[in-house]
């Protein structure tokens, strides 16, 4: 039996091992979920719902036509993209994830982008907003208002650095979409100011709803997304809180201890990074509140890496949004790693200059195995739930491997 017609059957088995595990640890299930659940709701349903009903009532009215105008001579030649990029971008880094996905996939509904633009397009627009960036991060978890020049220069200097490596990712040959007047447009001898206002009265009048409509659309567009982010965020809240009552976490730390000391790097900043693997504001949160022994560099490096990673439950709100496109979620995976080592990598290259202090020598240790790193459970409840967790692993890298190679058959097919 190939791994593909495996898939449903493992998936049955991940979700009864997943319900299993919640029924042998039923108080932590339900305070995770309630964390997740709090988190959505006094974090990001006020700080995304406005975002996302303005950004529809702003491509109602063609502004991403105006920004594509005056931005095209900009984003063409840096990113390979249509200046209409130029609106998601602004957009997507002030309000952050998922926003810079939501109007990627918007574009591509319009033929304004094609796969190729819209994949290099949602991979360097995905970030964090500066609120969190500032206000959580470098004020709430690091209590040091002054390392938010840092975090900021890392992490949208990285991007910007996404941005121009992804301008080499798909055909050489692709050619931007565009709207039907635009080769009219750019013939037109008049002023790029008045060009851009025209192409948007001109998106206007195309769309023709009213603004009664379009609020109400935009209103039941965006209830609708921010529900599902708030029950992707719930759900790994819940998943990652199993994981750490039936010891998986532990065994994870203790890989992810022995990578860092062979790197020169704290060990102790393994809980923070596995954290921010799930989630970003768990693992964010983690950093901040590290022993107080680890310099502060590595700590806000840690923080740079998984606010440029993004959280599995980012991804898994990326991938429902790419879900209604043709656009493939593999490309923004890679550019979310490559971000996340160059953020860290930045953090630490800049610290000098930027912030003033020295950057204390790695100390690189050898790998020594740990005797007592081999888990072992005592009760019989605990051997069910690494039982468990062994098959739901087992099944995720199962589905992984099917899902990478489906893309790789589409992509030799395709050639």
């Amino acid at each position: 039996m190939s791994v593909k017609k495996l898939g449903l059957p493992l998936m049955i088995v991940s979700l009864a091992a997943l319900l299993l595990l919640m029924m042998l640890f039923p108080g932590a299930y339900l305070e995770s979920a309630l964390r997740g659940l709090e988190i959505w709701w006094d974090v990001l349903f006020p700080s995304l719902f406005p975002f996302f009903i303005i950004s529809e009532i702003m491509l109602g009215f063609g502004v991403v036509h105006l920004f594509g105008t005056l931005l095209d001579p900009l984003m063409k030649p840096l990113f390979r993209i249509p200046g209409s990029g130029g609106f998601v971008a602004a957009m997507g880094y002030v309000s952050g994830y998922p926003i810079g996905a939501k109007l990627t996939a918007k574009l591509w509904e319009q033929n304004m982008v094609t796969r190729d633009e819209g994949e290099r397009l949602v991979a360097f627009t995905t970030s964090s907003d500066p609120i969190f960036l500032i206000g959580a991060v470098s004020v709430g978890f690091f209590h040091d208002p002054k390392l938010a020049v840092i975090l900021a220069i890392s992490h949208y200097g990285g991007g910007f650095l996404i941005g121009l490596l992804m301008r080499f990712h798909g055909s050489r040959h692709s050619l931007p979409a565009a709207s039907g007047k635009s080769a009219q447009n750019a013939k037109d001898r008049r002023s790029r100011i008045r060009r851009a206002f025209a192409a948007m009265h001109h998106a206007r009048m195309e769309d023709g709803r009213s603004l009664g409509e379009m609020m109400r659309q935009a209103v039941e567009s965006s209830l609708k997304l921010i529900i599902v982010v708030g029950g992707l965020v719930v759900f790994f809240s819940v998943f990652l809180e199993l994981l750490t009552q039936a010891g998986v976490m532990r065994s994870l730390y203790r890989v992810l201890e022995h990578l860092l000391r062979i790197g020169g790097f704290p060990a102790s900043l393994s809980e923070a990074l596995v954290g921010g693997l799930f989630e970003v504001t768990l693992g964010a949160r983690s950093a901040g509140e590290a022993a107080a022994s680890i310099p502060l560099p590595f700590k806000a490096a840690a923080a740079a890496f998984i606010l440029s990673w993004g959280g599995l439950s980012v991804h898994a709100q990326i991938a429902s949004i790419l879900h209604a496109t043709n656009l493939r979620y593999l490309p923004f995976m890679f550019a979310r790693l490559i971000h996340a080592v160059l953020a860290a990598a930045l953090v630490l290259l800049l610290w000098n200059p930027v912030m003033g202090k020295l950057l204390p020598a790695p100390a690189f240790q050898p790998f020594v195995p740990d005797p007592g790193f081999a888990w072992a459970p005592g009760a019989f409840a605990d051997r069910l739930a690494y039982f468990c967790l062994l098959i739901a692993f087992i099944t995720a890298a199962s589905l992984l491997w099917t899902f990478v190679r489906s893309i790789w058959r589409r992509l030799h097919a395709e050639r």
